[in-house]
């Protein structure tokens, strides 16, 4: 009975983990506009929301990495990336000058009091989230080490051939 009901346990989490979709949670846009995280969506193509703080040099290493290539991953898959900052209301104004210092060329949100973070259940940053042309999500990742953007791109790659 232990093994069936932990069977059935295991399959019901996988279930609800493999269609699990970005929660209702309001985000800011750098220009301090409201969005709704569950409405963020990129005509059917994969979408990575990359949260990240301007603390967090992993977190900036990371989004050098995949901006350096962001470019080509939208040519060849379509992707779009929403880099969410975590910094919060204290830390919030560092934001809008490292992203234009850093050039970066993705939608940046603000998730200040770390509602959406908290809403799916992760603590540390950086993480990084796929999700498929339906908005589930197919694939997480917390932490970054050099290289960690090639396996990140070959499961976008995974979603569209």
């Amino acid at each position: 009975m232990k093994k069936l009901f932990l069977s059935l346990l295991l399959m019901t989490f996988g279930l609800a983990m493999a269609q699990q979709k970005l929660p209702s949670v309001e985000v800011k846009t750098l220009d301090k506009k409201v969005v709704d995280a569950s409405t963020l969506e990129n005509d059917g193509k994969p979408m990575v929301i990359s949260f990240w703080a301007t603390w967090c040099k992993p977190c900036q290493r990371e989004l050098d990495a995949i901006n350096d290539v962001y470019e080509e991953w939208q040519e060849e898959t379509g992707v779009k990336l929403f880099a969410v900052s975590i910094d919060d209301s204290r830390a919030v104004s560092r934001v809008a000058p490292l992203v234009n210092g850093k050039a970066w060329d993705f939608d940046v949100l603000l998730d200040t009091n770390s509602d959406l973070k908290r809403a799916l259940g992760f603590a540390t940053v950086p993480h990084t989230i796929l999700l498929n042309g339906k908005g589930e999500i197919v694939y997480q990742h917390s932490g970054y080490s050099d290289g960690d953007e090639d396996e990140l791109y070959e499961k976008i790659k995974e979603l569209v051939e």
